[in-house]
């Protein structure tokens, strides 16, 4: 699984990211029995967040799209890691939750996270198919305009 995801990715013109460094006072994955559970990812590329403010107003739908996929990826980056480093491989994705900056006007939600629903989707095949939710919440860590994290299975 874990190199069909990469070819998967690459064959999108992506790359696996190093995985980023937890932010707080928390673990970016967490396993537990065939759980694998990944802690919130933002939109975090090389040259920092992509995607500031809320979404609506500073932040356009395509561009919040655009950042959901780039935290998608972030969680998948994590998610091999723990994979990895537990000798383990993943077997599905399980649920994602996608939080979405916004005013109480805002009423995309779904479309903003169809970013990483897709991204999971086409990087894992028929074991990326998920259970979601997307939620607005008025501000995010570090003002980013969108939130993600996931739950896998492992096998």
């Amino acid at each position: 699984m874990q190199d069909d995801i990469r070819t998967r990715l690459k064959e999108m013109g992506l790359s696996l990211p190093q995985p980023p460094a937890p932010a707080a006072a928390y673990q970016p994955w967490r396993v537990h029995g065939d759980w694998l559970f990944v802690s919130g990812q933002g939109p975090l590329g090389p040259q920092g967040l992509t995607a500031i403010g809320q979404v609506g107003k500073e932040v356009s739908l395509d561009e919040a799209r655009a950042a959901a996929q780039l935290a998608a990826l972030n969680v998948l980056a994590h998610a091999l890691a723990a994979a990895n480093a537990k000798e383990r491989r993943l077997a599905a994705c399980l649920r994602l939750a996608g939080f979405v900056q916004c005013g109480a006007d805002f009423g995309d939600h779904p479309k903003v996270i169809d970013g990483a629903s897709d991204l999971i989707n086409r990087a894992m095949g028929e074991a990326g198919q998920h259970a979601r939710i997307a939620l607005g919440a008025p501000s995010l860590p570090f003002n980013m305009a969108v939130e993600v994290e996931a739950l896998f299975a492992l096998a």
